[in-house]
């Protein structure tokens, strides 16, 4: 058998003058048959080379014809920083599928030649997922892959700019909203849930208009702050909220609130619930004026405050006897008062724990009051003991402040004028205060609930508290530091639409039985990262961390698809 020779290119490392050069050397047979080798060309110094030797290769590679690939040789990687994707991938599909992707419509008109929803929904999302000031934000994007955002580079201007035209458009913002809501909302929708809180606000300058004003805060202090009224629907859906000056009287505020509300939405009867703090004569005279366009009037369910309790002792003595019945089980009345429905609530267990609770508190008080006393009484028989001096008006300080912050001063009376350290249990108030335990007190006009549904209703408005709550702590709405009337608004508009965003995560998660609350959903699904890298040649690389089952199961729950490679990412 004959061994043939077709001859070929490889590549050879020569020695010359003490350095090693890389050279292109072809191999062939002559006319006699004999293999020869020469030299087609000297690529360099092999020192020169070494960082370059890949780029080499695959410019052959081009040229030749031939596919590049990665796996030819080692590379030289730059990696950049990893970006979070996931939980921006949700919160754009969401937004999307609900429609807000359509204020775009809206901004058409605006004096500002910038993409006003592209940077609202920057905004809202930040509040979501990292809620920061408005430079912060623009810190926020160095970390983040934003999907199908049609931005190249924004600063902070632009985000103010975006603030001003939300207010300039806010009744056209409303009403587009309002229309994106509908789908979600139960068509026989009657009743709403209607509360206010107070945000804390910064700053000492004053602007025309401000709604920053001094008020009694919900921390029972005084503070500068402006109010938000929110309404929702017993499912936790978002209607409407309206900021208020924060000295703004809360009853003033739920008529003009209502009547928006029916505007916006197909609501033929209104059942209006809202907390303790709407209670009082004066309130309820005005809220029993309240006349609906429909022309029927405004029902109402609230919740008497305890510091009203004293005024139904009467009233309520004779439902305390059939409360203490041996089956401990909670009870429910009524009772007419001032033309109105007194629904009563009572439930044995809370009252008894309630009531040991106190009990138990007085009878520590009253060990250190006799402490205390005795120490006294030794000091004044010239007995002396380790520590400090006691004085009477020290005791009395101390015992006081104790008193207070068990919340017991209407019980025991520490007597502050005396020269010497005393005090009483005052006992018709502990028997008072025994009768209140375990009790709700609801005020309604509605005819036809029975008591049983008047409370189930009133205990959903805990719901609405959970949304203020959300908004103070995931969404951080305030501390508020602009200064502007207007910006405040617009900030809290913002913080509204994210509230919107949350409470749907929430139903579709809950919906799903996840056990997962949205803000931990997000946590998850950031963890879902964009990737990019460039090779020596230039060449970049970009893609998606490996989405996990449990980031997939979270997806599934709020019916969003998964994320690919191939999606627009913007990079701000």
């Amino acid at each position: 058998m004959c061994a043939c020779y077709s001859g070929g290119m490889f590549v050879k490392i020569t020695t010359s003058g003490g350095r090693r050069y890389i050279q292109l050397v072809e191999s062939f047979r002559d006319e006699n048959g004999r293999v020869k080798k020469r030299t087609v060309a000297t690529l360099g110094r092999l020192d020169q080379l070494q960082g370059e030797l890949h780029t080499v290769i695959q410019g052959l590679q081009k040229v030749s014809g031939i596919e590049p690939s990665v796996s030819d040789g080692p590379l030289s990687l730059s990696f950049e920083s990893a970006r979070a994707v996931g939980d921006l991938w949700a919160l754009t599909e969401l937004w999307q599928e609900l429609g807000f992707d359509r204020l775009r419509q809206v901004f058409r008109r605006t004096r500002f030649k910038l993409d006003i929803e592209a940077l609202l929904r920057i905004m809202v999302f930040n509040r979501l997922c990292d809620p920061e000031s408005k430079l912060g934000v623009l810190r926020w994007l160095e970390g983040v892959s934003f999907p199908k955002l049609p931005l190249e580079a924004i600063d902070h201007q632009h985000l103010l700019r975006a603030m001003d035209a939300l207010i300039e458009h806010r009744e056209a913002v409303d009403d587009a909203v309002s229309g994106l809501l509908r789908p979600l909302l139960d068509q026989d929708l009657a009743v709403v849930f209607y509360d206010m809180t107070t945000i804390r606000a910064e700053g000492l300058s004053q602007h025309a208009d401000d709604v920053r004003q001094f008020g009694m805060a919900k921390e029972g202090i005084v503070a500068r702050q402006f109010m938000l009224g929110v309404v929702q629907t017993a499912d936790g859906i978002p209607l409407y909220h309206e900021v208020f000056d924060g000295n703004t009287a809360e009853v003033t505020t739920l008529k003009p609130t209502i009547e928006k509300i029916v505007q916006r939405f197909p609501i033929k009867r209104v059942i209006a619930i809202a907390d303790r703090g709407l209670l009082s004569t004066d309130n309820l005279t005005e809220l029993q004026s309240i006349t609906l366009p429909s022309g029927q009037p405004l029902e109402f369910i609230l919740a008497v405050p305890g510091r009203r309790y004293a005024d139904f002792v009467e009233l309520l003595t004779p439902f305390q006897s059939d409360c203490c019945e041996p089956a401990m089980v909670e009870i429910t009345g009524e009772v007419q008062w001032q033309g109105l429905r007194l629904i009563v609530a009572h439930n044995p267990e809370t009252a008894r724990d309630k009531g040991a609770q106190r009990d138990r508190t007085i009878a520590d008080l009253e060990r250190k009051a006799v402490e205390w006393s005795g120490k006294l009484d030794e000091q004044d028989a010239g007995k002396r003991s380790r520590g400090r001096k006691l004085s009477d008006g020290g005791a009395r300080a101390r015992f006081y402040h104790e008193v207070k912050e068990a919340h017991l001063a209407h019980i025991i009376k520490v007597d502050l004028k005396s020269e010497l350290f005393s005090y009483s249990i005052d006992e018709s108030a502990l028997t008072h205060a025994r009768l209140m335990d375990g009790k709700l007190l609801l005020a309604t006009n509605t005819p036809e609930l029975k008591p049983e549904q008047a409370i189930k209703r009133y205990k959903s408005l805990a719901d609405i508290e959970r949304g203020f709550r959300v908004l103070k702590s995931e969404i951080e709405i305030g501390p508020v530091y602009h200064r502007l009337p207007d910006r405040i608004r617009a900030h809290a508009q913002i913080c509204f639409l994210a509230l919107i965003l949350y409470r749907v995560m929430r139903q579709r998660l809950h919906a799903s039985q996840s056990g997962l609350s949205p803000e931990r959903a997000l946590s998850l699904l950031k963890r879902i990262q964009h990737h990019r890298a460039t090779l020596p040649s230039s060449q970049t690389i970009e893609g998606l961390s490996s989405i996990t089952d449990e980031q997939a199961r979270i997806l599934t729950a709020m019916g969003i698809a998964k994320p690919t490679k191939n999606e627009q990412l913007t990079l701000l």
